[in-house]
């Protein structure tokens, strides 16, 4: 499946929140001023052919739903950045958070933690 632009991302968001609705549904849930609906509806035509969106019919009215999850997107999207930025390191990709004065001691601690209870999991045999 392609990349998405950033409105395809944005409209993705709506949808996976929504998981399955009418063009009005995902318009009316942008926030004021809204785009024109039909941006919306060019946006979902594009995320149909690429095929991250379905639908079905009733009469003329399209109910539209994401045929691939949120976290199945963006575990695609981080692997991506992952082969193209960090030679296909993760070692390199988490060592580039380490480096980053952004992130406080807590958030490190956090992620430390996420990373010590996988280990424990992996180690139990639990994946």
């Amino acid at each position: 499946m392609n990349e998405l632009t950033k409105a395809e991302v944005q409209v993705m968001h709506y949808l996976w929140e929504l998981e399955k609705s009418f063009l009005k549904d995902i318009v009316e849930a942008f926030p004021e001023p809204r785009p024109a609906y039909t941006t919306i509806s060019t946006v979902i035509r594009v995320l149909v052919k690429k095929g991250y969106v379905g639908f079905n019919t009733y009469g003329k009215v399209h109910e539209y739903f994401p045929k691939t999850s949120r976290k199945a997107y963006f575990q695609k999207h981080v692997k991506s950045i992952i082969n193209m930025h960090f030679d296909g390191s993760v070692v390199s990709f988490a060592s580039f958070f380490t480096g980053d004065e952004a992130l406080d001691l807590g958030e490190l601690e956090e992620i430390k933690m996420l990373i010590d209870q996988k280990i424990e999991d992996l180690k139990g045999g639990r994946q």
